[in-house]
């Protein structure tokens, strides 16, 4: 099904709006598609981003059931950007909980970029609760790919890459990535200053290997002062501790999994210029059983080639029994 088709198809379904409080956060979760459908909740990328709805296309929800959550402190979550009591093993807590709350003995799992590493973690900790894993654009949570991004990745967006120097008030360039993961103690105003040059070279990164179609579905983001401080201080404070995990822990959860039976497949860009295709290849290295597929195209879901890939494989995980 193409994702135009597939979008066709899921405005005919409603969805309802949840919300679990916990240590002082309300986790909000959506709930799309027939009730009955193949449950798989989908995480979302960042860390920090929050939900897209847009992600729904890549479903079938005449036979899905998918459950979309907004980790602490991002998209509808409150506190907006709180950092206390937010890290990963709590939003793996979060999802056991939501799991529980809505009758579901075991669900699939999607996730891209953050959102592959946080799936790969839940996997391996809550195997029992999980079918099938589907990943997109694995960030393995290490500190080789967020030098990548803060130094390796300057020529591909050498004006923004000056301006984040700039507004973190940073003079080497080994010392960028370092100076961002310190922006929720920044003064307010800084604050907003780094996390608005983060996002905007970010952006000019994603640009040069996103279809035109992707980039103006990004471009229609909100780009709020108070929401883009919030999504990047979440960011910083995850990446400020290896989001809890590292690769090596990650690889290992992934094995746990696979050996508890769970079946994990991934879809990544070969032109990927945030999390780089050898991300995956690393994995299947260490875990052959996953089922990788790589397809000419860059990070984000919104790309309609990676979107094509997506749906296929998210059909031969959940649908294809």
């Amino acid at each position: 099904m193409t994702p135009t088709r597939a979008a066709s198809r899921n405005r005919l379904h409603d969805s309802t709006h949840r919300g679990l409080t916990r240590d002082g956060h309300t986790i909000a979760y959506t709930v799309h598609g027939d009730p009955a459908g193949v449950p798989v909740v989908v995480l979302h990328g960042g860390p920090g981003s929050g939900s897209q709805p847009g992600v729904l296309r890549l479903f079938d929800l005449a036979c899905m059931r998918v459950v979309m959550v907004d980790q602490r402190g991002t998209g509808a979550s409150t506190p907006r950007g709180r950092l206390r009591h937010n890290d990963t093993q709590r939003l793996i807590g979060d999802l056991e909980v939501i799991r529980a709350e809505l009758g579901i003995a075991r669900w699939g799992v999607v996730g891209g970029s953050w959102g592959a590493a946080l799936a790969l973690a839940y996997a391996g900790k809550h195997p029992a609760a999980v079918s099938d894993v589907v990943l997109r654009g694995l960030f393995l949570t290490s500190k080789r790919e967020v030098r990548r991004l803060f130094v390796t990745s300057r020529a591909r967006a050498s004006r923004g890459w000056r301006a984040l120097m700039h507004a973190a008030e940073c003079e080497r360039a080994s010392s960028l990535s370092s100076a961002c993961v310190r922006l929720p103690a920044m003064r307010h105003v800084q604050a907003n200053a780094v996390a608005s040059a983060w996002r905007a070279y970010e952006s000019a990164i994603l640009v040069q290997t996103s279809s035109r179609a992707s980039m103006s579905r990004k471009k229609r983001m909100p780009g709020r002062d108070d929401a883009t401080t919030a999504k990047y201080r979440i960011q910083a404070h995850y990446l400020m501790h290896g989001c809890w995990l590292g690769e090596r822990r990650l690889i290992a959860l992934a094995k746990r999994a696979v050996a508890a039976g769970v079946a994990i497949r991934a879809v990544h860009g070969l032109r990927d210029p945030v999390c780089p295709p050898d991300n995956l290849h690393r994995l299947m290295r260490a875990v052959p059983a996953v089922q990788g597929r790589f397809v000419d195209a860059g990070h984000l879901a919104s790309d309609p080639r990676l979107a094509r890939a997506l749906i296929a494989t998210i059909r031969e995980a959940f649908l294809s029994r």
